[in-house]
């Protein structure tokens, strides 16, 4: 009996369809830097522990070094060059950009990724480890710099430029509509 090791899959990105033969073994990461050079998402420690290479996956952050590409198959993937309106920059985007929420820009990417996630995560309710009394009669748990180091802690940025970040994911919380912060792009414009 013959194992196959790869297979055709169809990857839907950034609101545009993407059919390419991988291995089995091909991670997300690879798959998309790679094989479809959007090279915005970046390779850190290859183990899931920086989340540099952070991306959307139906909404919800995922660390793409970790999600083999065939079991990305049919789902909703938004990577960085997808989180921009066409020429008009999300609002997370806009904050890093106002900010100085980076140094080099390494992390950048899975850090704006991340945080978009997060701010929708933060909108649904969902509770952190620093969220404080979470009984609904408490109200929604404020999104305090506690919190978003917190709620971000997944992302490391080795420049430090963790004030700047912070301030910066305050700011788009204030400005950026929850509802609409994790839902895949359509265009498939850059970033």
């Amino acid at each position: 009996m013959t194992l196959m090791t790869s297979s055709v899959i169809t990857l839907h990105i950034n609101g545009e369809k993407h059919t390419l033969p991988v291995d089995h073994r091909t991670t997300l990461l690879d798959a998309l830097r790679e094989r479809l050079d959007l090279t915005g998402t970046k390779k850190g420690c290859d183990q899931g522990q920086c989340g540099a290479c952070t991306v959307l996956i139906d909404g919800r952050r995922s660390v793409s070094c970790l999600q083999l590409a065939v079991a990305a198959e049919g789902r909703e993937i938004t990577t960085i060059e997808g989180v921009a309106d066409g020429d008009r920059l999300h609002p997370v985007q806009q904050a890093f950009l106002d900010l100085d929420g980076y140094q080099c820009g390494y992390c950048t990417p899975g850090q704006i990724c991340s945080a978009i996630g997060m701010l929708a995560e933060h909108a649904a309710g969902w509770p952190s480890a620093a969220s404080g009394d979470i009984r609904p009669a408490a109200g929604p748990t404020p999104l305090t710099a506690d919190e978003i180091r917190e709620r971000m802690s997944g992302n490391l940025c080795r420049c430090s430029a963790y004030t700047s970040i912070v301030e910066a994911v305050a700011r788009a919380a204030e400005t950026a509509d929850p509802t609409k912060a994790a839902a895949p792009a359509q265009s498939g414009a850059g970033a």
